[in-house]
């Protein structure tokens, strides 16, 4: 008897198990008034081919699930019995009818169900795909008002198929796309510098992860929130946005997330200037870096995370705690290693190294290396964060080397690139 490969496919790409999938359906089926009488064996029977065609309501159930019919699924109707008597003429058919009171008529009108489609996988897959096109997005580009925008819509399109979810399971699985989408208008927000609206965002963001019981949008929030909290310099509470990362679910059980948890404290410790807390973050982040696989499949939202990612934030920590050579060796690791789609976060690694050039003296060079950046967003509105970090580049400038000439051109060029942008 061959088993049912498309089903067990469809299975794997949703991420159910047996139990899981009866669970789906019967909270469909009691949805619609029906009794939840799927198994585990029912589903293995399906699984095995034992059961090639489900019964009408499990099947309604199982192409809502998925959002593909019966047939896409991998069953297949029995064949057709031939009629056993001559069909009726349609010509008596029509003559008992005009024949009646006027009640056949009735009977005949078709009943159309009004309720609108229960929503799948499908609907939760393209959404998801969604937030994917808005994270390349901010890869080239960076944070702004119309990728804001389109984050916010998707939240609102994934809260408002909860009335018409087929299964709990659903449910938990679309408040985790808007929990997503609504940490990316925060991040977009951050980004930008429009901090009030990010807070929004981010307490928003923190609920619906919580509704939908995902520690990985968890872990997302409370990441948001560490950086959220070093834009507005309130450190301490950075630092205990960084502990609550590192208390999520997800970063007890995963290492990859549990680094990313780590460095973002690292920074926070930094700002407070407390050298040993700060090394020490960052020692747990590459510790548990090194432990990370590589294979596991992650949201797009963390891409950005990786050896390239934790160097520049290595530069970061250690221009913070006085290290400036140290943090221009940890710049040119993370340009060496960043992709180059990665626009923004090379912009920033850039500025980053200009900084530690500079606070070792070496202005000319570091004019050279932060007037790099202009060429790299050229195309593009600067946004905001960069704009930020050039600024307090630009004041270390006229701080260090308030009379070198090359001081005053870039100051010249600084100006005319944020009035263009």
């Amino acid at each position: 008897m061959e088993g049912n490969a498309n089903l067990a496919g469809a299975m794997r790409e949703a991420g159910f198990t047996q139990a899981q999938l009866a669970q789906a359906v019967n909270e469909y089926l009691c949805l619609h008034g029906y009794d939840g009488t799927v198994s585990d064996r029912t589903v293995r029977n399906w699984l095995s081919g034992r059961t090639r065609w489900p019964h009408p309501r499990q099947r309604e159930a199982l192409e809502t699930v998925f959002g593909c019919t019966a047939q896409g699924l991998g069953f297949s109707p029995p064949p057709a019995i031939p009629p056993t008597t001559e069909p009726e003429s349609p010509v008596r058919r029509r003559n008992f009818l005009t024949a009646t009171t006027g009640t056949a008529a009735a009977v005949v009108v078709p009943i159309t169900d009004s309720r609108p489609a229960a929503v799948g996988t499908s609907d939760v897959i393209r959404l998801r795909s969604g937030l994917d096109a808005l994270m390349d997005l901010d890869r080239a580009r960076g944070g702004h008002e119309g990728m804001e925008r389109a984050a916010l819509a998707g939240a609102s399109e994934a809260i408002a198929k909860q009335r018409h979810a087929a299964s709990q399971r659903i449910r938990q699985r679309l408040f985790s796309v808007a929990a997503n989408y609504t940490a990316t208008a925060a991040w977009s927000a951050i980004d930008a510098r429009q901090l009030d609206r990010a807070q929004r965002f981010l307490d928003r963001a923190l609920y619906l992860a919580g509704m939908a019981k995902d520690p990985v949008a968890e872990l997302r929030a409370w990441n948001s929130y560490a950086m959220l909290a070093h834009q507005r310099d309130q450190f301490a509470e950075a630092v205990d946005a960084g502990y609550a990362a590192q208390a999520t679910t997800m970063a007890r059980r995963e290492p990859f997330y549990n680094s990313l948890a780590h460095a973002r404290t690292a920074v926070a410790h930094a700002n407070l200037r407390d050298r040993r807390a700060a090394i020490r973050s960052l020692g747990y982040a590459e510790e548990a870096l090194a432990k990370a696989s590589q294979e596991e499949p992650r949201p797009s939202w963390v891409s950005f995370y990786g050896v390239a990612e934790l160097c520049a934030i290595q530069a970061i920590v250690r221009d913070r705690i006085g290290d400036a050579a140290e943090s221009e060796a940890a710049s040119h690791r993370a340009l060496a290693m960043l992709p180059k789609h990665f626009r923004r976060n090379r912009g920033l690694a850039t500025t980053r190294l200009a900084l530690a050039q500079l606070h070792q003296g070496e202005v000319e060079q570091a004019c050279a290396t932060a007037a790099t950046v202009f060429e790299l967003m050229a195309g593009n509105p600067i946004p905001g964060r960069m704009r930020s970090l050039l600024g307090d580049y630009y004041r270390d400038l006229i701080s260090l080397a308030p009379d070198a000439a090359v001081a005053q051109e870039w100051g010249d060029r600084f100006r005319s690139e944020w009035s263009r942008a």
